[in-house]
């Protein structure tokens, strides 16, 4: 039963700040999860060499300065009408910077950047020497997305993360919940060099003042694909979440224990809240927003939306398969030297064929990870919830479904880890009084029921799987 609204909150509004791969996106929410006001901001990535990925850390901030800006004025309020701001970034994306000064020694190194999987152990010498220096001072601080921008908020006050994004660095043991001695030992740094790790949802402090001329309390941080599954109430255990935006990430709640994986899933703190401790099993495919793009660039089509309707204008993709590898391929494969790939090419190839093989590989993967995480869990699904930018392609919404003999809930909300992160910051003041409350603001757009149809794509994922393998191993190392 669905608890009513708190009336003192009648004229306050939650703020929450999605800084993603590509974009930054600010959120204006009333107390039936509406969105009142809304404001973006492109994120520009550095690419000094190749195969690195960087992000400038002073432009981040001002950046998601602006949009905070720019987002309430849309909603036509004031800055003391928000109540509380939430934040869900990328994960795994770094910085270090002065604690002095608060300077950052380098850039971000993105989660998509090859030096990310190593973490420093391969950094460039330019700044290692600076980083070494002040790490010998102790005069480092280590952070990911949200730590830094905790930090720049509160003026230096608070140097913190949340459970979900120490989690996803590589470097945080989520069994004894605390951050690794031994691997923070094999990349040289010391524990005090990395933040307070905090739950969820909590007051990591206020935004100073200075900056958008109130105090706004600080009370959540969550890791993007975490907050996602928040935003879709994947509260209870065999949920399951599918992220397709620039990659697919498929997530199943695994209650309170995490999940020990031999394929390449990994477990990942959903959230912290309380007491309660949330786990997830979680399969990624890097490629999918990427192949899409890469295909309009080639211009394949003008407008992603047009793909639909190209990939349903043939009974099939004429044999010709799309391997989608631009950064190797994830679970169950793990082959980072995989490439990118079409094969079966014909004379009667037609643009509409290679747009129908690219979204087929998109829920060929799906499928994939889905079955691996299955087969690994043994949990029973409950239930499948979808979003991110692709979920709007009901062709690759429909084949998914189809694939997974299961129907497939895409919510109205279209920028779920905004809307998680509210939902966690609203909980941690009273603005939203419940989980309870929070199933009942969520509204389904439409439901994907599984058709008849996935015997008759056996041969055609049986193609494909051969297209995998005979992209497998493509790069040597050098």
């Amino acid at each position: 039963m669905c608890s009513p609204s708190n009336g003192f909150m009648k004229d306050l509004y939650i703020l929450s700040v999605d800084v993603g791969t590509t974009s930054i996106r600010g959120h204006v929410y009333d107390k039936e999860a509406n969105i009142k006001g809304s404001s973006s901001e492109k994120i520009s990535l550095l690419y000094p060499n190749p195969g690195w990925v960087e992000l400038d850390p002073e432009e981040l901030w001002l950046q998601f300065v602006a949009v905070v800006k720019a987002a309430v004025q849309a909603a036509g309020l004031q800055m003391k009408q928000i109540t509380a701001l939430g934040i869900s970034t990328q994960r795994a994306t770094f910085t270090t910077w002065s604690r002095k000064t608060g300077k950052p020694f380098h850039n971000f190194i993105s989660w998509q950047d090859r030096r990310a999987s190593e973490l420093v152990t391969s950094w460039n010498n330019s700044f290692t020497m600076k980083v070494q220096e002040a790490v010998e001072e102790g005069n480092c601080c280590f952070g990911t997305v949200d730590t830094w921008l905790l930090y720049r908020l509160t003026k230096g006050a608070v140097h913190a993360t949340d459970y979900s994004n120490a989690s996803a660095t590589g470097i945080f043991d989520s069994y004894q919940m605390c951050w690794s001695g031994m691997l923070c030992s094999l990349i040289s740094l010391p524990l005090s060099v990395f933040p307070t790790v905090e739950n969820t949802s909590h007051k990591f402090g206020s935004t100073d003042t200075s900056i958008f001329g109130v105090s706004i309390p600080i009370m959540s941080l969550v890791a993007d694909q975490q907050a996602a599954m928040f935003g879709e109430c994947c509260f209870d255990r065999g949920d399951v979440k599918i992220t397709m935006g620039t990659g697919t990430f498929i997530n199943i709640n695994t209650g309170n224990k995490p999940h020990a994986s031999v394929s390449g899933l990994y477990p990942v703190v959903g959230w912290k809240i309380g007491q309660e401790v949330v786990y997830l099993a979680e399969g990624n495919a890097a490629d999918t927003g990427t192949a899409i793009k890469w295909a309009q660039e080639l211009d394949l089509f003008s407008d992603a939306a047009e793909t639909e309707a190209m990939a349903n204008s043939v009974p099939d993709a004429d044999g010709v398969c799309f391997v989608p590898s631009f950064s190797g391929l994830q679970a169950p494969l793990n082959d980072p030297h995989a490439c990118a790939s079409f094969m079966g090419l014909k004379p009667s190839t037609t643009k509409s064929h290679l747009v129908r093989a690219i979204l087929e590989s998109i829920a060929f993967r799906n499928k994939q990870l889905y079955e691996i995480m299955s087969e690994e869990t043994h949990i029973p699904v409950t239930n499948i919830r979808a979003d991110g930018g692709v979920c709007n392609n009901n062709f690759v919404m429909q084949l998914t479904a189809n694939l997974f003999n299961r129907k497939i809930n895409r919510p109205r909300h279209f920028d779920m880890s905004s809307l998680g992160a509210a939902f966690i910051a609203g909980l941690g003041i009273g603005f939203w009084s419940s989980k309870e409350e929070l199933t009942c603001l969520g509204c389904t757009e439409k439901v994907f029921y599984p058709q008849n149809l996935r015997e008759n794509y056996k041969p055609v994922i049986d193609r494909w799987e051969k297209a995998l393998m005979r992209s497998m191993h493509w790069y040597s190392k050098p």
